[in-house]
């Protein structure tokens, strides 16, 4: 983990320098509280396997190899290392191992019920034309606020929904504009499961060139992930439930700029990399999260 977290650092470097001041230096108060987080997130994780309740909706599977931290620390861990406070997030899992590096956000959208038969006559070429030139136009914004621009490559992988257990993947390459051909950037790999109220997203948080090996965690979670009985897709009620202003394309991040308008969505799906930037730069003082970690994993440790 440690080792993941200090890549994640150096990939946004250049976006820690041009954050104010009294927002990269950590004084000893907020140094007390990351500490306190960190200890507290790791007394409380719930250790695989073990079946998770995520909020009223649903219930995952934790496989004997990954952790979970709840709702509560998670938020405070997060808060602790400079993040803004969001509510529909209902914990992180993350890997026993330290030889994995990766993190899985949990997270719940009370949206309504989304509709999915735009998924029958979506164009994934149209969709990252739309990403790319959102980006672009989220680029003017970045730009005022001191974070390096952002260009996106290609789809890590292009979308994909399965019409009968609703879930849906992808995952775009996106990188630091002039970056080398070597760099190899932090992504996303998102994974939905819709349900009667709105959706939980499982989001996988690695290397671009780990992916492939990575996924099978986040997967394996989202094949576990069931909801319990009202709030599953199919008890949806047309006459009393409500139904989200939007298809299944915005879940994607770039259709979505046609009815909620697009710097809106992109400015979402952009956010969650100076987010995490700003988790692992905090993160690494003295190498506290792998401490940790470890006695956490391994209680029969000194």
């Amino acid at each position: 983990m440690r080792a993941f977290l200090s890549r994640l650092s150096l990939a946004t470097a250049s976006a820690l320098f041009f954050l104010p001041m009294g927002a990269s230096a950590q004084n000893a108060s907020a140094q007390q509280e990351i500490e306190s987080a960190t200890k507290a997130a790791f007394a409380a994780a719930q250790q695989g396997p073990a079946d998770v309740k995520l909020g009223e909706q649903a219930v995952v599977h934790l496989p004997q190899n990954m952790f979970f931290v709840p709702r509560f620390q998670a938020e405070r861990l997060m808060q602790a290392y400079g993040n803004g406070k969001d509510s529909s997030l209902l914990g992180v899992v993350m890997p026993k191992s330290d030889e994995e590096d990766w993190v899985i956000t949990v997270n719940f959208d009370k949206a309504g019920y989304i509709k999915d038969d735009d998924a029958k006559n979506w164009d994934v070429k149209e969709l990252l034309d739309s990403l790319r030139e959102g980006t672009e136009q989220s680029n003017e914004e970045r730009k005022k606020r001191g974070f390096p621009e952002l260009t996106v490559d290609s789809w890590v992988e292009a979308p994909k929904y399965d019409s009968n257990s609703q879930r849906l993947v992808w995952s775009v390459a996106a990188k630091h504009k002039g970056a080398g051909a070597e760099e190899d950037p932090t992504v996303n790999y998102n994974t939905y499961a819709l349900g009667r109220d709105g959706y939980i997203t499982l989001d996988l948080i690695t290397q671009q060139s780990l992916v492939p090996k990575d996924k099978t965690a986040v997967l394996a979670l989202l094949d576990n992930l069931n909801y319990v009985d009202g709030k599953r897709y199919a008890d949806f009620n047309s006459s009393t439930d409500k139904v989200a202003e939007y298809g299944l394309a915005a879940l994607v991040a770039g259709v979505a700029a046609k009815k909620l308008g697009l710097f809106a969505v992109i400015a979402a799906f952009l956010a969650k990399f100076a987010k995490v930037g700003i988790l692992a730069a905090a993160a690494l003082g003295g190498g506290l999260w792998k401490r940790l970690r470890g006695k956490k994993a391994d209680p029969q440790q000194p």
